[in-house]
């Protein structure tokens, strides 16, 4: 008879952690909404493409090609 009462006491501890993960979330995204609204944003600036350059990029790696080794031909 002693077994019949485990269940309700595991899904009691498994409801209270899921409120909780709950709440936490709740005060996560609490604060990600106030970081945003008090983050300086220019008008009319993507901020994802803030800063980038059009146009050809230089390479990441910093091989530098040279124009003559490039097209494969011998001279």
């Amino acid at each position: 008879m002693a077994n019949r009462s485990r269940p309700s006491q595991q899904k009691r501890h498994k409801e209270r952690a899921r409120q909780e993960k709950q709440k936490m979330k709740f005060e996560r995204r609490q604060e990600a909404k106030v970081n945003r609204a008090s983050s300086p944003r220019l008008p009319g600036e993507d901020p994802d493409i803030a800063g980038i350059v059009p146009g050809p990029q230089p390479n990441p790696w910093g091989d530098e090609i040279d124009d003559d080794e490039s097209d494969g031909a011998e001279p």
